[in-house]
């Protein structure tokens, strides 16, 4: 059984980085044909697919995101990191990480519970 948990700060203030962890158990990140993946749901919005990162190490980003997104692994602590820059109010949502075959869409096997973040001075 893969499971996911999200970490990282609850708040954070606009125009600084965004960062958060997933670390995932009984599953390695770094074998398989998987997505490692970021998605997002802003309080009344759907679910935003935001970016994933390939068992493979390969990275892909949501178009809108691009110019502020990042997302790294360290296959040593089996955890993969999502960074995102110029936070506005707008990124207010619920992160969420999860594993997909799939790559751009909120279909996957297994997802984290999701952590609270909200933009705010």
């Amino acid at each position: 059984q893969v499971q996911l948990q999200e970490s990282g700060p609850g708040l954070v203030k606009p125009s600084q980085t965004l960062s958060l962890s997933c670390t995932v158990s009984g599953g390695s990140i770094a074998t398989g044909y998987y997505y490692w993946t970021w998605i997002r749901q802003p309080p009344g919005k759907e679910l935003e697919w935001m970016g994933a990162i390939h068992s493979s190490g390969s990275t892909y980003y949501s178009p809108s995101l691009k110019s502020r997104i990042s997302i790294s692994r360290d296959t040593s602590k089996n955890h993969f990191t999502l960074r995102l820059s110029s936070v506005d109010l707008e990124d207010t949502a619920v992160y969420y990480c999860a594993r997909s075959i799939y790559l751009g869409t909120n279909d996957y096997d297994y997802r984290g519970q999701g952590t609270q973040v909200t933009v705010s001075s």
